[in-house]
């Protein structure tokens, strides 16, 4: 049967969308889809090694959650991971915020410092776990160096090694890595918005506060709602900066451990402890997951209203 002009076209475009769609589909559902479902799985089963033992049903998850030795490590680095999203989101998004308003203004060189302050993102997140480590060495790191080069020796420390500032270190760490990416979110935000807006706020006696506050805050609303729901995620998926600057224990006495390093350990031992258990492991990461799905979609959702009544 012959197919008419219009049916050709009709075909061709078909194929094509489906030549574009497929392959993506098909990686996703191997890469993605299958490892979640299989650690969902996996979750429900005692594990000898990586050999499946029997069906425990919800044994793991309750060991997790309340269990005698694994609840107290998983609650501590929970509340780790909620300490470094408060923190990320005033100093890495704050920080951003405020870069971005500096580089709005258009200083002298500004087009120099906009392509500076994203250069450490770019950065591999190993190099700059070890740039870091070397620059908080208590012994030839620059940070004690530059101390007891203005004369305050009394403040130089080990910074990774002293149990009340480690956490802060890494958190810093991780800030100095990622604030340029919320500055060229806010940034572009910030140009997006009309100069007679700026102008006529100005005109009529605004301050700099006031206009940061009531005028660019909430019309650069939508970024932040993509810049909090992303650092949500990112906050209790965090793993390299502590992996790499700190190890898998989470030192110094547990006070740097988080959820990523307590499932690696978990799921796969680690150095101290060659114990591994795939069951709660799997347990953990399925419970992380639907964690961060469900309240990053409630935060998104709540931030979307925000954009409205703002």
């Amino acid at each position: 049967m012959p197919v008419s002009p219009k049916q050709a076209r009709t075909l061709k475009h078909r194929s094509w969308v489906a030549f574009l769609v497929i392959p993506p589909i098909v990686f996703m559902s191997l890469f993605v889809v299958y490892p979640i479902l299989s650690a969902f799985a996996y979750a429900f089963y005692e594990w000898r090694g990586l050999a499946r033992g029997e069906f425990v049903g919800l044994a793991n998850f309750k060991e997790v959650l309340i269990g005698p030795i694994m609840g107290p490590v998983v609650w501590n680095a929970f509340l780790h991971n909620v300490y470094a999203l408060v923190a990320l989101m005033i100093i890495q998004n704050g920080g951003g915020f405020f870069l971005a308003w500096l580089l709005y203004k258009e200083p002298f060189g500004f087009r120099f410092h906009r392509v500076a302050v994203f250069v450490p993102v770019v950065l591999s997140t190993i190099i700059v776990g070890f740039l870091w480590k070397l620059f908080l060495n208590p012994n030839f790191g620059i940070v004690n160096q530059a101390l007891f080069t203005v004369g305050l020796d009394s403040l130089a420390k080990p910074w990774l090694g002293d149990a009340s500032t480690a956490l802060g270190a890494l958190i810093l760490a991780n800030a100095w890595h990622f604030v340029g990416f919320p500055t060229l979110v806010y940034l572009a935000g910030m140009q997006r918005i009309p100069s007679e807006i700026i102008e006529a706020a100005r005109l009529d006696g605004t301050s700099e506060w006031q206009l940061l506050k009531n005028v660019i805050w909430p019309l650069v609303a939508p970024s932040t709602t993509i810049l909090f729901t992303l650092l949500f995620i990112g906050a209790f998926n965090w793993f390299e900066i502590p992996y790499v600057m700190v190890g898998l224990d989470g030192s110094p006495y547990g006070t740097t451990d988080v959820l990523g390093l307590v499932f690696y350990r978990t799921a796969f031992g680690n150095q101290s402890a060659s114990i591994q258990n795939f069951g709660q492991g799997s347990a953990l990461a399925t419970l992380l997951f639907l964690f961060i799905v469900v309240f990053a979609s409630m935060l998104t959702l709540w931030l979307r209203r925000r954009e409205i009544q703002f």
